[in-house]
């Protein structure tokens, strides 16, 4: 199963390179991005069901992660939304999960960890793994 993703990223560059080494490694598409907390905010607003997976950078150059965290506190069981950030103080991580993250990933060292995390999410909305913790 390929699971519908939604991309938080202000930089262009590493939107571009992580959306196109994502979705050839991993077991989901891309139906949208923000670069900034208003505009996650409004797409996740109007796109309910339209996503499985967020995953969400918290420095943006326009507001914070943090904002677009508290937005999906009230999603479907199914949808998943974590963190992918370059910050991994222990007090940001906390937040994070505080705010409901289902899981927080360092972008310089975690991606393969992101893709297993990807691949187990996409195995439990087929019904053939579970959901992932």
């Amino acid at each position: 199963m390929v699971i519908n993703a939604f991309l938080v990223e202000d930089k262009p560059e590493i939107r571009k390179t992580l959306v196109e080494a994502m979705e050839e490694i991993a077991p989901l598409r891309f139906v949208g991005h923000a670069d900034s907390e208003a505009s996650a905010r409004q797409w996740l607003g109007s796109h309910h069901e339209d996503w499985d997976l967020a995953i969400v950078d918290l420095f943006l150059t326009e507001g914070s992660g943090f904002g677009v965290l508290k937005d999906c506190q009230h999603r479907s069981s199914r949808q998943k939304v974590v963190v992918l950030t370059g910050h991994n103080q222990e007090n940001i991580l906390h937040y994070c999960r505080e705010l409901g993250a289902d899981e927080v990933f360092d972008k310089s060292q975690d991606v393969e960890k992101l893709v297993r995390y990807c691949q187990a999410h996409a195995a439990s909305l087929g019904g053939t793994a579970p959901l992932p913790q």
